[in-house]
Formats: C-alpha cells, sequence, structure tokens
C-alpha cells in the first residue's frame, strides 16, 4: 500500500538534471515493494538495480547488479537473486528519497530515470557495493561470470 507521500515522490522523478540537492533532504518516499511478478508494473523490484515506483521505471543509476532475467552463469543468477532481495529489503526498510545521477543524465537508452537512491544520506547502492552485491557504476556492464567482485 503506498503512503500519502508518493505524489512528492512522483515529483522527484522530474528532477531537473543535473540535478543539485542538500544532502540533508528529507527522506519522504515510503511505498512497500515486492517484486515484480506481471504487467501493470507499479511500484516493485525488477532486480538489484531497477524498480519501478508509481508507474515509472527507475535504474538506480550508481550502482551495476548482476542480471536476473538472463544470467549468463550460475553465479551471476544467484548474485543476481541475493541482490534483487538485499534492495528489496533496503527500499521497504523505510522512507527514502531520489537524487539525479551523477553525470546528470535524466534517462539511460532504454528510457528508464536514472536515479540515486538516499536514507539518511546514504546511498541504497553503496549498501549493495558494500555486501558484495553490487560494483559502481563505471560506465558499462560487465561479466560477473568468474571474477571477484
Amino acid at each position: 500500500m503506498l503512503r500519502p507521500v508518493l505524489p512528492l515522490a512522483l515529483a522527484c522523478l522530474a528532477l531537473p538534471a543535473p540535478a543539485t540537492l542538500a544532502a540533508d533532504q528529507a527522506d519522504t518516499i515510503d511505498a512497500q515493494f515486492p517484486l515484480c511478478t506481471s504487467s501493470p508494473r507499479v511500484t516493485c523490484v525488477v532486480d538489484g538495480d531497477t524498480i519501478w515506483l508509481g508507474g515509472t521505471k527507475i535504474r538506480i543509476a550508481d550502482i551495476d547488479t548482476p542480471e536476473v532475467s538472463r544470467p549468463r552463469c550460475p553465479r551471476e543468477a544467484r548474485l543476481g537473486a541475493l541482490a534483487t532481495q538485499r534492495m528489496r529489503a533496503l527500499l521497504n526498510r523505510g522512507a527514502f528519497s531520489l537524487t539525479a545521477a551523477a553525470d546528470g543524465r535524466d534517462e539511460d537508452r532504454f528510457g528508464r530515470k536514472l536515479r540515486v537512491l538516499i536514507r539518511d544520506g546514504e546511498s541504497l547502492g553503496a549498501m549493495l557495493v558494500r555486501d558484495g552485491l553490487a560494483r559502481p557504476w563505471g560506465g558499462k556492464r560487465r561479466s560477473w561470470c568468474g571474477e571477484a567482485v
């Protein structure tokens, strides 16, 4: 069930690019995120670095996580499932905010909004990196098969 802050969350999706937001910006997005299982997708978690919020698809801009829909090896499938569950747990833990991608881009080539998810001044993506379930985004995807995070 979405809480009353969703209209404010949707306004955050239309951030000017590049956006410069104060580090103490209030964490105002508070929703429950199930796993995405069917259409239409409104508010749910696709994988460790992609979510839907209020009907808008968002690519978490500061990380790269293993693929779950087409993993290239068993290791990627396993890590992708763990990253997805961890991101879902982080999102469901409480309110967070959205900020623009560091490079100022609003969307990726697939039309997904590029946003960094922040709670209490810390990136949720950085938490996945610390957990070994993501890498900092470096501009392109790299293989998760056969190499350490």
